[in-house]
């Protein structure tokens, strides 16, 4: 799966290049009302348009990781704090068996 994934961005970041190599034009980018920049070719636009937008998306998954992350350690607390319980011989805690678990011996 990994290795589909680096395929896949592989050839997006393809296309991406051979797009931009079609549209070398010089052009003059604006920032609202004031001239940016003058006379930048079109292929350097749009090269940098994809590597801030591919940046801007990677911060955004920044909350989740930490999250996962996060809940993760707590699981492993947790996990822990479980196995500190449970005897090393693997023998289950007495635990008295569950009311709903019962069998009548004959019908009601």
């Amino acid at each position: 799966m990994r290795y589909l994934v680096w395929a896949l961005r592989l050839l997006i970041f393809v296309v991406v290049l051979l797009f931009a190599l079609k549209n070398t034009d010089r052009v003059t980018v604006y920032f609202f009302a004031d001239r940016l920049i003058s006379e930048v070719p079109l292929i350097v636009v749009m090269l940098g348009c994809f590597v801030a937008g591919t940046l801007f998306g990677l911060l955004l998954t920044v909350p989740a990781v930490l999250r996962r992350r996060r809940e993760m350690a707590t699981l492993r607390r947790e996990l822990e704090r479980t196995r500190a319980l449970v005897p090393a011989t693997g023998a289950q805690p007495e635990v008295p068996p569950s009311p709903d678990v019962y069998i009548p011996l004959s019908p009601l």
